[in-house]
């Protein structure tokens, strides 16, 4: 089963480039995370017609999370259980197969010390009561997007350019820690151990020629599911030519 996170920045912005890169790698479930478009505009059809089951949860113009699956999508779950109406549409999880898919759009945080941080701590906090209250860390379960933080150095491309701030910041870094205590691995590092591999570049200043990255998009995964996962590669060249997102999608297998 092969399963790609990728962050669009505006899933309709983004179909002229989406629909041909599933094309060519038919990923089994696709995570997309930042789709920007209420429930009823999302484009459906065309994702429809390639073969796909797709479930979503998202809001005007902000955020927003979907799930394509080329298998059945089953035990759809939207939100935390204690989210208000006005809650921001940042998580979707289902079940594909033996898998226990979720697919997470983590607040950015603004800045550190702003109230957007905290919120983005306290989110955090939530995510892994929510781990706690819904999963068995025994099952196979994927928790994988946009997540909005570095693990450590090896994930900036400039880490003293980047201390403590927003993305990079110890409490960040921590609070992500919690979640994976619940018991998730960070799945790109079972294969990859270096330097250097990045997930989004900034639009701005030549970033992505420069190869000034972050590594920001993660495949987190328990036991069971870290156990057949084979490869975890991020997908370059899909950053590249006319009207990109400013992240790459990345492909995590499981099994052969």
């Amino acid at each position: 089963m092969r399963i790609v996170t990728w962050n669009v920045n505006s899933v309709r912005a983004r179909l002229p480039r989406l629909l041909p890169w599933i094309e060519e790698n038919t990923p089994d479930v696709l995570c997309l995370q930042e789709t920007k478009v209420v429930d009823d505009l999302f484009p459906f059809e065309p994702l429809e017609d390639l073969g796909y089951n797709v479930a979503v949860h998202g809001q005007k113009t902000y955020n927003g999370v979907a799930i394509l699956s080329r298998h059945g999508i089953e035990a759809v779950v939207k939100g935390f259980p204690d989210d208000g109406e006005d809650a921001q549409a940042r998580v979707i999880g289902c079940a594909v197969e033996d898998v226990l898919v979720l697919n997470l759009y983590v607040p950015n945080g603004s800045s550190v010390g702003s109230d957007k941080y905290g919120y983005k701590l306290d989110w955090l906090r939530r995510l892994r009561a929510f781990l706690d209250a819904t999963y068995d860390p025994s099952e196979k379960i994927v928790v994988c997007g946009d997540f909005n933080i570095t693990f450590d150095d090896r994930d900036v491309h400039d880490p003293e350019k980047w201390h403590e701030k927003i993305l990079c910041s110890t409490p960040e870094r921590d609070a992500l820690r919690n979640v994976m205590d619940f018991g998730l691995s960070d799945a790109l590092r079972k294969h990859h151990d270096e330097a250097g591999i990045y997930t989004w570049w900034d639009m701005r200043g030549g970033s992505f020629p420069r190869d000034f990255g972050l590594r920001i998009d993660h495949f987190l995964m328990s036991g069971a599911a870290l156990d057949a996962c084979t490869a975890v590669e991020v997908d370059r060249e899909a950053r590249k030519g006319k009207g990109p997102s400013d992240h790459a999608p990345v492909i995590a297998t499981l099994g052969d």
